[in-house]
């Protein structure tokens, strides 16, 4: 039986990773299987056990789970500690390592296909929820000049702020100063058409904007970000670089994203 892969979630069925990983298996010459995985709400953790007893070598954990992955987990890796959420798993008989390859997809994107260096630029990072919790540790390691963490409620950015062992700025709306090299939304804002309460004073003309969320059309976040002067991205060069993460990890070999990218999005990127 060839080697098999799932991504669970709830719901799963738009999930783009399937069709990411099989171009990934086809451009290097491996046969597996990769699917989605509907997982009812309150049954993750026997999804998972009936997946690894099954042989399955390894799952991407998509909404609602990641928080519950983590906790199943026997292993994880430091950056899924820093995350305390987890999207990949390994399993190894009935040893499950978790790991977390948002942040690592988000620099990658960031670095490798936008052409904007992290390292010595001023960072703000919307939002403290999960999202941006999960992409603290690899923003940090690029050893940007600043990373600003800006949320409605400071005691929230000061607790996620405080998991770190390097200086993160913490900020409420009403207080930014900019502009920033690089801003991050790592809100669900964009899901209902909407706009965290920044001040157009954090854009310039050099400022890198993205979304992690990603759609047909540029979101708010971003129309609001170009009116301001930005360049702007949304989240889909992410999704395609925490797919490659999470491929290197179960088969030893980084693919290259840029023709699943341009597949993806033929008129080019946002």
């Amino acid at each position: 039986m060839k080697d098999f892969y799932r991504v669970i979630g709830n719901p799963v069925g738009h999930s783009k990773s399937p069709g990411i990983h099989a171009a990934f298996a086809a451009a290097n010459g491996i046969d597996f299987d990769y699917a989605t995985c509907l997982s009812p709400l309150d049954g993750f953790a026997a999804t998972v056990a009936q997946l690894a007893a099954a042989g399955c070598k390894g799952a991407n954990v998509t909404v609602p789970f990641k928080i519950e992955a983590f906790n199943l987990c026997s292993r994880l890796t430091p950056r899924a500690q820093a995350a305390g959420a987890v999207n990949t798993l390994s399993f190894d008989g009935i040893d499950v390592a978790g790991d977390n390859t948002d942040g690592a997809g988000l620099v990658a994107d960031i670095v490798h296909n936008a052409g904007v260096a992290i390292a010595g630029a001023r960072v703000l990072l919307v939002g403290a929820g999960g999202a941006a919790r999960g992409v603290i540790l690899p923003l940090l390691d690029q050893r940007p000049a600043s990373l600003t963490l800006v949320n409605r409620t400071a005691a929230t950015a000061q607790a996620v702020a405080a998991q770190f062992d390097q200086p993160i700025a913490v900020c409420t709306f009403d207080a930014l100063a900019g502009p920033f090299d690089i801003v991050v939304n790592a809100t669900s804002a964009s899901l209902a058409g909407e706009v965290p309460p920044l001040p157009p004073s954090v854009f310039g003309p050099a400022t890198l904007a993205l979304d992690m969320m990603y759609g047909a059309e540029p979101t708010a976040f971003m129309r609001f970000a170009a009116s301001h002067g930005a360049s702007v991205r949304d989240g889909l060069g992410m999704l395609v670089e925490q797919a490659a993460e999470a491929f290197l990890l179960w088969r030893g070999v980084r693919p290259d994203t840029e023709p699943v990218l341009r597949e993806l999005r033929p008129a080019g990127p946002r």
